[in-house]
């Protein structure tokens, strides 16, 4: 398959940063895989509703500028028709499956932004420090952390172990990680007219802790879907106006709607039919939130996180 021509578009796309609008270039969002051999400008701006891995396979190599998924964590979370309780070897297989085929895809310089978090208190699990490993050893490199930091902890706690005691206390975890890698070289390479984060924004950002509160209502019934606010960041502190941008775990099409909104392409991939068709809504124009995620559902995952009572 062809790889992509250059990393700098031949010309400045028309949409930038602003309220949402069309594709960049005047793209159309195509919802199917275009045919087998197609050059890497024809897969941009696609909703591919499927296995991971069967569309990620049709991807050109040397195609994407920057991946921004947060995977299945494996804690039985309500995602549509995903069985999200696999066994932990069979998990990390499975995901360093995906991660080489992303880099793979990935331009020379790309970036990959992983969100991922430790699950449970009481029987810990460093899932973070598992995945970062599997990542490395599928071809990226350790580029840095962000410290996502959720501001939910104002809610009812009652997962204090031994409160008050030493003999088992529990640390909340109020944050997930947002674990960065490229592929090959530190630098991407691309026009510096083409660069739209403005200055203020650099320097808050280059803060490595980031304080953007979760999303508690989701398109589709979502149980863990994107604040546009973190994508916004990301792609803007790490991608070119133009640039290609890949989410593999898609879900309902937030990182392809902020990639939209700030003039850059999208591929977006979901095996749910019901996500993708409400990624396709999304990207159409605004559409009402779905409602709000029931608390027994959100509870899933933080329940897998505490673990049993101590």
């Amino acid at each position: 398959m062809a790889p992509i021509a250059s990393q700098t578009p031949s010309k400045p796309p028309t949409f930038g940063r602003g309220p949402a609008g069309p594709p960049p270039d005047g793209a159309v969002v195509a919802t199917e895989a275009p045919a087998h051999g197609s050059s890497a400008e024809a897969w941009r701006d696609r909703i591919l509703c499927g296995d991971v891995l069967e569309q990620m396979r049709g991807l050109p190599s040397d195609s994407i500028h920057m991946a921004i998924t947060s995977p299945p964590y494996n804690v039985g979370a309500g995602y549509v028709d995903y069985e999200d309780l696999l066994e932990y070897r069979s998990y990390r297989d499975w995901l360093s499956r995906v991660w080489r085929e992303t880099a793979r895809v990935l331009v020379p310089g790309g970036r990959f932004a992983l969100n991922i978090a430790p699950t449970s208190i009481a029987q810990y699990r460093p899932v973070h420090m598992d995945l970062s490993h599997d990542v490395e050893r599928a071809g990226l490199t350790p580029r840095t952390e962000i410290i996502w930091y959720k501001q939910n902890m104002t809610a009812k706690r009652t997962a204090w172990g031994s409160f008050r005691s030493p003999r088992h206390p529990h640390i909340i975890p109020s944050w997930e990680y947002v674990l960065l890698f490229h592929k090959e070289s530190w630098k991407l390479l691309g026009d510096a007219e083409l660069a739209d984060i403005r200055s203020e924004e650099f320097v808050a950002w280059s803060d490595g802790l980031w304080k953007i509160a979760p999303v508690t209502a989701h398109h589709a019934d979502h149980p863990a879907a994107f604040p546009e606010e973190l994508i916004r960041r990301l792609l803007l502190y790490f991608t070119y106006r133009g640039n290609v941008v890949l989410d593999m775990f898609g879900g309902t099409g937030t990182v392809a709607c902020v990639a939209r909104q700030l003039g850059r392409h999208f591929v977006h991939i979901d095996r749910s039919r019901a996500y993708c068709d409400a990624a396709e809504r999304r990207l159409a124009g605004p559409l009402p939130r779905g409602r709000r995620t029931k608390p027994s559902e959100r509870s899933k995952v933080r329940a897998h996180r505490r673990g049993p009572a101590a």
